[in-house]
């Protein structure tokens, strides 16, 4: 039997390799280190490069913290990201990062809601840069609605950017 199926002129990219989430480890940190120093990572995330002594010392600090709840995600074996959950400005928050040679394959979409079926605090918000179109889709995808946008200021960390903020209740 042969079915004629349109021509969605589409491209849909589905990882095969199992998907893991499991609790960082201090021997994760190289790997993550080295994630989050790419140029074009950053620059879609609104977010700076911490040098290596900083990203350290605030792992240091995530590894020790019981409120802060990281996972590591690994395909096939090997690390392409992380998804946290952590207190800023005084709420609960979650953020992931994926490897940019990862993106397209559909992993934060499916990492992100394996992290929230064992992450139950609500509500959780979430922040993406305005012109990061592929983090609102996934952040709507797991049910976070898209709760207003307003201007985020340069830092040490993040640059001026237009942000949009997300909530999951």
């Amino acid at each position: 039997m042969t079915m004629d199926l349109p021509d969605l002129n589409c491209r849909v990219v589905v990882s095969a390799s199992p998907l893991l989430l499991r609790p960082l480890h201090p021997g994760d940190l190289l790997t993550l280190y080295e994630l989050q120093i790419d140029p074009e990572s950053n620059q879609m995330a609104g977010t700076k490069p911490r040098t290596r002594e900083a990203f350290f010392a605030v792992w240091e600090r995530v590894l020790l913290d019981p409120n802060i709840n990281s996972r590591v995600i690994e395909v096939g074996g090997a690390i392409v990201g992380s998804v946290s959950c952590f207190q800023a400005e005084g709420r609960d928050c979650v953020g992931y990062w994926i490897a940019r040679s990862h993106w397209g394959r559909g992993i934060a979409s499916r990492a992100l809601p394996m992290f929230l079926a064992d992450e139950r605090r609500r509500p959780l918000h979430a922040t993406a840069a305005r012109a990061n179109a592929a983090s609102h889709r996934v952040l709507e995808k797991c049910g976070f609605r898209c709760v207003g946008f307003r201007m985020g200021e340069e830092t040490d960390r993040f640059l001026a950017r237009e942000i949009a903020d997300f909530v999951l209740e």
